[in-house]
């Protein structure tokens, strides 16, 4: 499975416009840089915490002071007015010491000290470009090897076809309704149902029955309301009015949503037939690479391809290109597909080489120039 990986993102790179690449590989690389500033955010977040817990301590010591007292000597039989003293502390917490928890503004500089240390590390944190690229990285592996979305969301990689995990994290990691919700977004701004449709199935099934966390950016409305236009977009109607109806029980005063219902139905009851629910989902031609069916065939035969001893046109070889400077030391070279072409070349760099250049294609290092190296486990390419 290594090498199927390795063989997709080989081809995706070098059909990728020179403009690009750049972007690609840093990006790339810029995941450590993202876990380190996460970290960094993580020790403001203690800090934070341990302010808060603290307020939180002297709230409840509060609390427990006035409390006692209500339990204590205001439930004595005699009249507490008749205490002087008791009477004056009255007075003074109802003035003062009650005035200064409602309005103690510690929360606020609490939280504005964490917002200020996240304004200070921003700028070296991902863009929203960085976000859609992660959120269309999904989509393009969901696609090149054909994978189930909901196996996906469960950290799994199980083909559509075969429900055996072809590959196997370390550390396995699940999607959470928010997350499925934002791949599904990225989908649907750029008008391409046929995966919003697939991520927002997944957010609406994994919102349902939780309770919204606040660092969460979509809601169970907002994937049903997203749903329900996704699935009218790509032609299931009757779909589409059941979601309106359920995203009803949650917002009965939407306007516009008993707008698209009556619009369902009606287009339901004049075209019934072209409109049922039993449509299948097709998968958007036009934005995709020429011959990408080609290639994701090769990437979905888990190591099915020919034999070289089958084919005799897919050999190994030593291969100096005519070039003088690879007369001592060719490069290692095999052709594992005619059509389409498809070459690995092995070890062309060594790992020491391709961690220096991955070094100096990080932000804010020297440039490469127009030297462009990339090393994927046994496929090092240079071009």
């Amino acid at each position: 499975m290594c090498s199927c990986f390795t063989l997709f993102i080989v081809l995706y790179l070098l059909n990728m416009p020179d403009e690009s690449f750049g972007e690609m590989f840093t990006s790339m690389l810029s995941v450590n840089q993202a876990v380190s500033a996460e970290r960094k955010l993580i020790d403001h977040l203690i800090i934070y915490i341990e302010h808060e817990a603290q307020r939180l301590e002297d709230i409840k010591r509060f609390f427990s002071r006035v409390t006692s007292l209500h339990d204590g000597i205001y439930n004595e039989p005699s009249d507490p007015i008749a205490n002087p003293i008791a009477a004056f502390k009255l007075v003074k917490r109802l003035k003062s010491e009650w005035l200064n928890v409602v309005h103690s503004t510690e929360a606020e500089e609490n939280i504005k000290v964490l917002r200020e240390d996240y304004r200070r590390m921003e700028s070296s944190l991902p863009k929203l470009e960085d976000l859609r690229g992660a959120a269309h990285g999904l989509m393009r592996l969901q696609d090149v090897y054909n994978l189930h979305v909901e196996s996906l969301v469960r950290g799994h990689f199980q083909q559509i076809s075969d429900p055996v995990d072809f590959y196997k994290l370390s550390v396995s990691d699940m999607l959470s309704g928010d997350d499925c919700f934002l791949v599904g977004k990225v989908a649907y701004d750029l008008e391409d149902y046929y995966h919003s449709v697939l991520w927002f199935e997944e957010a609406v099934r994994l919102f349902r029955g939780t309770e919204w966390s606040p660092e969460n950016e979509g809601t169970l409305e907002d994937a049903l309301d997203h749903l329900a236009f996704s699935h009218f977009k790509t032609g299931n109607i009757s779909h589409a009015l059941s979601l309106s109806r359920e995203l009803l029980l949650h917002d009965p005063m939407n306007r516009r949503v008993h707008f698209n219902v009556e619009k369902y139905e009606k287009l339901l009851n004049e075209n019934l037939p072209a409109t049922s629910s039993g449509l299948t989902l097709k998968r958007p031609d036009g934005i995709y690479l020429r011959t990408r069916n080609a290639y994701e065939q090769l990437c979905q035969t888990k190591g099915s391809q020919p034999k070289h001893f089958e084919n005799p046109s897919l050999f190994c070889d030593y291969f100096t290109n005519g070039s003088p400077a690879l007369f001592l030391q060719p490069i290692r070279r095999e052709i594992i597909s005619l059509q389409p072409y498809v070459v690995l070349f092995h070890g062309f760099v060594t790992q020491a080489e391709a961690k220096n250049i991955r070094k100096y294609a990080m932000p804010g290092k020297r440039s490469c120039g127009k030297l462009k190296t990339i090393d994927i486990h046994s496929c090092n390419l240079r071009f």
